[in-house]
């Protein structure tokens, strides 16, 4: 007569089979399976019973109902391991968790902070109160945190990388209409009224952060650069270290001043004159071919002192198009306004004299003549053993986009603006947490090859949590895609 039969295993494990007794010995029919735990032994059980019984009729019919399961927890704890474990990468010394919850929260879902709490919650870890929040942000500017960051980040950075390092400004608007003597109305890229403050950020070649400095909002921005520039390279003893920024910094007193921290520089120049060289070859009628390079070195008098700069301009089809479409714009405004066809308004080509408008010709002939040029004022050497050929730096010019993309990333996927905090310490500790964060991103999409938003996306959309069956909780592991696994595996060393 056929039997159920439980036998453990080398494993530890408990087999069920359905066995027959012959000849003094269990000669095995079917084996149903090894159950690891008490559930899993009485659901084993309960297939070899129904494959004992077959097609028999049973005495009292089986009644069960299927189990009773409710999701008790639901979180992306996954995610929040995954960039909790990219922090501990960097190996900052600063033993403080609810400084590294609040930066790898900004990472999840950056928001308040203090709806910080529930983005914490939402990732299955336990949350600081409020309380804990703002005395995070005390020991962030007390205990010096972005002056570690800084010390941190430089250690993971090689050499090459620091031979080139770019600046840029941005604003950072404040959700008030109450300024005070640091955040301060100023001139806006977007027109906004809103008090803000400046904010400067040096990084490498590749858009990885080195520093970052706030200012009054009225600060003009070709000021930053200097005290920015200088105490770091300062503070690590840099060498042979060549700084590039755009036209807005672009100042005698500020290249005098790079001179002579024994940097070189590599600045956007401003085109409001139309330089001798592209002029001579208007005269001569040459037709420059889209690349085209003119290398050409110029005599400043600054402070009542001569110095020359070099000052390399390159001809580009693509930029010539877009300029004199602009151009062609802003004509047909101009027009329209002479015409009176539209209301009066600021026009760069616009001539006003008296009751009379007309169209500045002069002025649209040196702006349709300037199309499609760029110059760039650089210190490094022009001839000799040491001479940089004009593409490299035209070429190093133009990683300024990095800079320009960790500021993009800082306010749109981090952020950073608008900013709540009104006090002058929590507004500095709020960047910082930023700035640590802006690392973690640059340190993710380089080694992923994808953009922090889509990881973030993948990895929050992968959950785990607790859920009850039959009275009975369990912790529910999660289900990674092969995809998804690989990015992950990229970021572990």
């Amino acid at each position: 007569m056929a039997f159920i039969r439980k036998v453990k295993t080398a494993s530890g494990s408990t087999a069920v089979q359905i066995a027959r007794r012959e000849g003094g010995r269990d000669r095995i029919i079917t084996h149903i399976g090894s159950a690891k735990t008490a559930e899993e032994l009485d659901i084993l059980l309960g297939l070899a019973r129904k494959q004992l019984l077959g097609n028999q009729l049973t005495l009292f019919p089986e009644t069960a109902s299927a189990p009773k399961i409710m999701q008790l927890e639901s979180h992306s704890r996954y995610l929040w391991d995954t960039l909790s474990g990219v922090y501990d990468q960097f190996n900052i010394p600063i033993p403080d968790e609810i400084f590294r919850q609040l930066v790898v929260a900004r990472l999840v879902e950056p928001t308040s902070k203090l709806d910080s709490i529930r983005v914490i919650s939402e990732s299955g870890v336990k949350a600081p109160n409020n309380t804990a929040i703002h005395r995070c942000l005390q020991r962030t500017v007390s205990n010096n945190y972005r002056d570690v960051l800084e010390n941190t980040f430089i250690k993971l950075i090689s050499p090459s990388s620091l031979s080139l390092v770019l600046y840029d400004v941005t604003t950072l608007y404040f959700e008030s209409q109450q300024g005070d003597e640091f955040r301060k109305p100023g001139l806006s890229k977007e027109r906004r009224l809103e008090p803000q403050i400046l904010v400067g950020l040096l990084v490498t070649r590749e858009g990885f952060p080195l520093a970052v400095h706030e200012f009054e909002g009225n600060q003009a921005e070709a000021k930053t650069i200097i005290p920015t520039v200088q105490t770091y390279v300062k503070k690590y003893g840099l060498r042979n270290i060549t700084v590039a920024t755009d036209a807005g910094m672009l100042s005698g007193e500020n290249l005098t001043q790079i001179e002579k921290s024994n940097l070189t520089y590599i600045v956007g120049s401003k085109m409001d004159k139309i330089p001798y060289a592209i002029e001579l070859l208007d005269e001569l009628e040459v037709t420059p071919r889209d690349g085209f390079i003119l290398d050409t070195e110029k005599i400043f008098t600054i402070a009542g002192h001569r110095q020359k700069r070099r000052i390399i301009y390159q001809y580009r089809e693509k930029r010539a198009k877009l300029d004199l479409k602009n151009i062609e714009l802003q004509i047909t405004k101009a027009q329209r306004i002479v015409s009176g066809k539209a209301p009066a308004k600021k026009n760069k080509f616009l001539k006003v004299t008296g009751a009379n408008k007309a169209l500045n010709d002069d002025l649209i002939l040196k702006y349709r003549a300037r199309a499609g040029w760029k110059g760039y004022v650089t210190n490094l050497p022009k001839d000799g053993g040491n001479k940089v050929p004009p593409l490299e730096i035209i070429s190093n010019y133009h990683q300024l986009f990095q800079v320009e993309k960790s500021f993009r990333m800082s306010k749109s996927d981090l952020k950073a603006r608008p900013i709540y905090h009104h006090k002058l310490d929590s507004i500095r500790a709020h960047i910082t947490i930023v700035f640590a964060a802006l690392a973690m991103a640059r340190s993710i999409e380089d080694r992923t090859g994808i953009s922090i938003k889509k990881f973030i996306q993948k990895l929050r959309a992968i959950h785990s949590g607790v859920i009850e069956i039959s009275g009975k909780v369990y912790e529910t592991e999660p289900k990674v895609p092969a995809e998804t696994a690989g990015l992950v595996e990229k970021l572990t060393y």
